[in-house]
């Protein structure tokens, strides 16, 4: 499945939940992958990115270019020599060959940084090294290995064209050259052809700013060994992770209780993106979606996909609200269907998933249902992709593992062993 295909045109779900408390009555209605999708697109389209910032050279690896940038001057500034040897007038070595040496004066030597301020002319040359300015008069650069030296006198055993082995100016960049695009993601190289042209500071996207908020009465901090009746907590770590994998910055304050207004606060902390873990579903401690309907905007809740089907989205003091699952896997599939999109968009970063796709044949049936999108893991061997076995939504090791997945999308009830389908590796 492509996903351009999960953002078809429909209509939007309804801007809020007349009945927001469905605790311990079920769902009754689940909007479309398409529906939550499309309201999630056009918040997003009216939020545009979190803003601008202007970062150090030193510090602008992995950021998101905010404007073009465009070169002021040429790199380099000055003609160069691009080898060791001498610079000297191609036509003047012509007819020079081992059998019948052309003889020239060496007039100067010329190193990186200190130019040859005088003009050569026909019959003499200059010692040069490379990236040493060339003096007034040459047309090329004869290597070192073609020439034998005897004090001030070289003797040229090779003859060569005009231009030969001279870096022009502006040769790397022109001044007036766009050099890099908006929404670039910086890479190092780039860092290095910014810091040729003078760049001190880079205006970048800034990172939204993510407040992950796990809830759970029977949740243990990371770092902890789980015991009795409690568990770790496993989501805030790969939320973490993942938001700074979008280029988000994650904010976490521990594990919050069950409870309203302890959750209600964490809620209300300041950032661009909330992000919850648990109390999103149906149960008795599910608090989450009556507190964004009583004072937000619950504008999804239950979408039609396994897992994660407890889904919600909505709106608080103009912060986005993301309810996940707090089953891991339903957390991770919630997390990469739909929060990655708003961290990504909102740092500058295009809203597609950063998965590598590839084509992939079935090793054995997968089974799914009309009107429901279906994530499944896979091992993926030289192009066949056997579906892991255990996929429950609390099965955490599913992911681990498996090499990618594989999204079954709402109109199609099964994929049979064989069929060739597109997949995403993890990686």
């Amino acid at each position: 499945m492509e996903e351009s295909d999960l953002r078809k045109s429909v209509p939007n779900p309804a801007n809020q939940h007349p009945n927001a408390d469905v605790r311990m009555r079920g769902f009754g209605e689940r909007a479309s992958v398409a529906e939550a999708m499309a309201w999630l697109d056009s918040e997003l389209d009216v939020r545009g990115t979190a803003g601008i910032e202007s970062v150090p050279l030193s510090e602008a690896a992995g950021r998101v270019l905010a404007e073009d940038t465009v070169s002021t001057v040429n790199v380099p500034q000055f003609r160069r020599a691009m080898m060791d040897g001498y610079a000297l007038i191609a036509e003047d070595v012509a007819t020079a060959s081992p059998a019948s040496p052309v003889e020239l004066e060496i007039v100067a030597d010329c190193v990186p940084g200190d130019a040859f301020r005088g003009e050569v002319r026909n019959g003499q040359a200059v010692r040069i090294m490379t990236g040493a300015a060339l003096p007034l008069g040459v047309d090329a650069v004869l290597p070192v290995e073609h020439t034998r030296n005897v004090e001030r006198r070289v003797y040229a055993v090779r003859n060569l064209q005009a231009g030969k082995h001279l870096g022009r100016i502006g040769e790397d960049v022109e001044a007036g050259e766009l050099v890099l695009a908006k929404g670039r993601v910086l890479r190092p190289q780039d860092l290095g052809l910014l810091s040729s042209i003078g760049a001190t500071s880079i205006a970048v996207a800034q990172r939204p700013k993510v407040q992950i908020v796990v809830t759970g009465n029977e949740l243990l901090p990371a770092g902890q060994v789980p015991n009795t009746n409690r568990i770790v907590d496993a989501n805030g770590p790969m939320l973490d992770a993942l938001v700074q994998r979008d280029g988000g910055c994650p904010l976490q304050t521990g594990i919050v209780p069950d409870d309203r207004d302890a959750i209600l606060a964490r809620l209300l902390d300041d950032s661009d993106i909330v992000i919850t873990s648990g109390g999103s579903s149906v149960g008795r401690e599910d608090h989450v979606p009556t507190l964004l309907a009583e004072h937000g905007t619950l504008a999804v809740h239950g979408v039609a996909m396994r897992p994660a089907a407890s889904l919600g989205m909505g709106t608080l003091d103009g912060r986005l609200v993301l309810m996940l699952s707090g089953n891991p896997v339903a957390c991770l599939w919630g997390y990469d269907l739909f929060a990655s999109r708003a961290v990504r968009s909102l740092g500058g970063l295009p809203r597609d998933w950063p998965y590598r796709r590839t084509k992939c044949k079935l090793a054995s049936d997968v089974k799914s249902r009309v009107g429901r999108m279906d994530y499944v893991r896979l091992k993926i061997n030289q192009s066949v992709a056997t579906p892991i076995e255990n996929r429950g939504a609390s099965v955490l090791s599913s992911t681990t593992q498996a090499d990618g997945f594989l999204v079954i999308p709402p109109e199609t009830e099964s994929c049979p062993a064989g069929s060739e389908v597109g997949a995403f590796f993890y990686d």
